[in-house]
């Protein structure tokens, strides 16, 4: 792991400054060896200070152990160095009394691959934001923009096989950025085709070259090129197989209609993995089953209690956010999502009529969009449903943050704070916030300790066997890492 040191996370001052932020994110762990849910857990002893940075007073909560008490916590060189009830000195304290000291949160889905956009996501407690489900194309040109730009969170990408599928249809080439993928919403022929034999060989080289070059796992996107083919999909998961990293898909078909639901694409997923023991990791299932939640949950539940190596994550929101010229927005999109009327659908907040959609999707595909597919905070069922899915036993909270903008540009370089205007999803900004405010504090859905599995140790545990880096992450112990900006990539 290189660390980028253009903006490096240490504590300067004890205001709630971006520094300060991000310091009362990390932290490290507790106690001695235990043995949790049968398995043992090794932890080490305090590290003999004096320490660079020490939490004191906090509340420190470690997911993995379930360890939750009032301690200090000493961090020193980089990593956590000890944690005990007694008195530690430091070079810098900070006072964290009344607060809660636990791992950084790990986003698995973020969008918002901009230096603005991560500073945002700090503020919510993130301290490593991964491009998974979409991914990037060349990851070797993405890690030198990021590198280059500074990042004051860890960051990482899977490699992108739309963007792979996008240069070999339409004979572009893709520079790295999401900006490229946006302004590919005005071709079709990549989103609803079948590749020629020559043409999947040319892509699967793509996307092996950028697990070569450090991807981390493969994005497959499916949802905005439902045309693909099968045997497609069945390659992807057998080169994933082969590499030893996770697939993250954005399933073939959103809806609740048969045939080509969510629960039919959900099948295919299932069956890839029993096939080729591809590690398939589901993404958004509260957005990708919406209204059929409840059988495509118990479906993945059921693979995974046979053994298959299936993976989930949800966000705490019943709107979905993507460019409107995408497939999920065209022919009977009413029917398939279960809306009621085109005003479900938002840009910039404001509610959308059909004609106006069809406007954009002729004028500007690539415009940002926001899509009410459950109304939980007016609708107790619809409540239910998004439950379902955000406290998926094993789930993963991502956040699917989407980038910043101001009208059609993007919110990008050394912007801070965000200037009058910027607009991105809410779960941009407030996705774990309102997740812990939410089911913890406020509704009691879930205990504290275990919804801070879901936020930082279940992420790492899903990238662990393929990203060594991970298995420090996630836990609060002697050893593990605190936030630290740098780039995520396999061993």
């Amino acid at each position: 792991m290189e660390a980028n040191t253009s903006r490096e996370n240490v504590m300067t001052e004890t205001d709630l400054s971006r520094r300060a932020v991000l310091a009362l994110g990390a932290a490290g762990t507790v106690l001695a060896p235990t043995l949790v849910r049968g398995q043992q857990i090794t932890m080490r002893p305090n590290e003999d200070g004096p320490y660079d940075l020490v939490l004191a007073g906090g509340r420190v909560i470690d997911p993995e152990s379930g360890f939750d008490a009032v301690r200090n916590v000493g961090l020193k060189g980089g990593r956590i160095a000890a944690i005990s009830d007694v008195r530690l000195d430091g070079s810098e304290t900070l006072d964290a009394a009344e607060m809660i000291v636990a791992p950084g949160f790990i986003d698995l889905h973020a969008h918002g691959q901009q230096l603005p956009a991560a500073w945002v996501q700090a503020f919510d407690g993130v301290t490593t934001a991964l491009e998974l489900e979409s991914g990037l194309l060349p990851i070797s040109r993405y890690y030198d923009l990021t590198a280059a730009e500074g990042r004051p969170i860890n960051y990482g990408a899977s490699v992108a096989w739309t963007y792979a599928r996008i240069s070999e249809k339409e004979g572009i080439e893709p520079d790295g950025t999401l900006q490229w993928f946006q302004q590919a919403f005005a071709l079709n022929t990549w989103q609803n085709t079948l590749a020629t034999p020559e043409e999947l060989e040319r892509i699967l080289d793509r996307v092996e070259g950028g697990l070569r070059d450090g991807g981390i796992g493969i994005g497959i996107n499916a949802g905005y090129a439902p045309g693909y083919g099968r045997k497609e999909y069945h390659e992807l998961a057998r080169l994933a197989a082969r590499h030893e990293v996770p697939t993250f898909t954005h399933v073939r078909y959103i809806s609740v209609i048969e045939p080509l639901s969510a629960f039919e694409a959900l099948e295919e997923l299932v069956a890839l993995a029993a096939a080729t023991g591809a590690h398939m990791h589901v993404c958004h299932l509260n957005s990708s089953a919406g209204r059929d939640v409840e059988i495509c949950a118990e479906l993945l539940k059921g693979a995974q209690d046979r053994g298959l190596p299936i993976s989930v994550e949800a966000y705490p929101y019943g709107a979905g956010s993507s460019a409107v010229g995408a497939e999920l927005y065209r022919g009977n999109w009413l029917e398939r999502w279960g809306a009621p009327d085109a005003s479900s659908l938002e840009l910039n907040g404001v509610p959308l009529t059909q004609a106006k959609i069809d406007e954009l999707q002729a004028a500007e595909p690539g415009a940002v969009v926001v899509m009410h597919f459950l109304r939980p905070d007016d609708d107790a069922e619809d409540r239910r449903l998004l439950d379902r899915s955000v406290l998926f036993p094993g789930a993963a909270i991502a956040s699917d943050g989407m980038p910043w903008s101001l009208g059609a540009s993007l919110v990008e370089g050394d912007v801070w704070p965000l200037p009058d205007g910027a607009f991105a999803h809410p779960r941009s900004a407030g996705c774990y916030a309102r997740f812990i405010s939410g089911w913890v504090r406020e509704r009691k859905a879930i205990p504290l300790v275990d919804a801070l599995a879901k936020t930082s140790l279940i992420p790492a545990q899903i990238l662990e066997a393929s990203t060594p880096q991970m298995k420090t992450k996630g836990r609060l112990q002697v050893g593990a890492l605190p936030t630290s900006s740098s780039s995520i990539s396999p061993r």
